[in-house]
């Protein structure tokens, strides 16, 4: 580890130019005279670096140490320094490695390139995660990092959404996190299937080992289940007459899921039409909206959300 170390102060000295003994030893969680040691055997091996006492002083490279990166444009870098929060692969343990990767690139890039990387990285920031992060831990998830990484077999258990539970011998090829929710993409019976990670009740990873479709292609695969999974996606269609009040409810609840046909003259009233994935889920948003909604159609909603409020209001009313 001692290797890794000293090439990891080599870089941050690259990348920030100088600092001190106690920020390299609180950056590389070991003691200052850990660092000193090291900067002597950097020294010793003909490294350029120098450290200066008292006030003002600090450790530095001699800043013509360092490797020219040449070719890339400024929309490369831009490109390469955006994504700066990799959280999704944090959950598989590769959040430090892309840190150290950019740390590497940084320290390698030419001055007016490290300008750029700076600027792009206080402008855009990419969080995957969403508002409200997934409940369930992700328990198997190295174990199928593991198996996707050495083409192994594995047993699992496996809950679909209606409850059911299933046991099943699959071949995992890939790992996919889309909104920070990973999902298995495994062939099973020949076929290739994807699975929700936090379903899996139990995963065991086989010694024996497959032979990986040599023309499958995960980004032309995932495109296309997506497509099939949004055009299959159940719908329910309906027509509300809303207060304007009411309209950041909608933006919270139903982003996506609705536009606005209509403006009274006064803009206190809106027209809008509504697409939601069932009845149950347009029922509980027009129940939740009160009377300050109107449902314009279909009649089979109105009846719905009018049998639901007869029965809340008696089984409100028990003693």
């Amino acid at each position: 580890m001692r290797a890794d170390r000293l090439l990891s102060i080599m870089l941050i000295l690259q990348a920030q130019g100088k600092t001190t003994t106690l920020a390299l030893s609180e950056k590389l969680e070991v003691s200052r005279r850990t660092i000193l040691r090291d900067i002597d055997a950097l020294s010793i091996a003909g490294v350029p670096v120098h450290a200066e006492a008292g006030h003002g002083g600090g450790v530095y490279l001699d800043e013509h140490y360092r490797v020219s990166l040449t070719g890339l444009t400024e929309s490369e870098v831009r490109a390469l320094f955006v994504f700066n929060q990799p959280s999704p692969l944090r959950d598989v343990g590769l959040g430090r490695a892309v840190e150290n990767t950019l740390l590497k690139l940084f320290a390698i890039l030419p001055s007016q390139h490290r300008q750029e990387a700076e600027w792009i990285q206080q402008r855009i920031l990419l969080d995957p995660a969403s508002w409200w992060p997934p409940v369930k831990t992700l328990p198997h998830l190295e174990t199928l990092k593991a198996a996707v990484f050495g083409d192994h077999h594995i047993q699992v258990r496996y809950e679909h959404g209606d409850g059911s539970v299933v046991e099943r011998i699959l071949e995992p090829y890939s790992l996919v996190a889309k909104a920070s929710v990973w999902y298995l993409i495994a062939r099973c019976d020949g076929e290739l299937r994807t699975y929700r990670a936090s379903r899996f009740i139990a995963v065991e990873t086989m010694s024996e080992r497959f032979e990986r479709d040599v023309t499958f292609d995960i980004m032309k695969y995932w495109h296309t289940h997506v497509n099939e999974f949004i055009a299959n996606m159940p719908s329910f269609a309906f027509t509300l007459r809303l207060n304007a009040t009411r309209l950041k409810l909608l933006r919270l609840y139903a982003e996506g899921g609705y536009t606005i046909r209509d403006t009274s003259a006064d803009g206190t009233v809106l027209t809008v039409d509504m697409q939601l994935t069932s009845l149950e889920e347009a029922r509980m948003l027009v129940l939740g909206l009160g009377t300050d909604a109107e449902i314009i159609e279909p009649d089979e909603l109105r009846k719905a959300v009018l049998l639901q409020a007869q029965q809340m209001v008696t089984h409100l009313s028990r003693d």
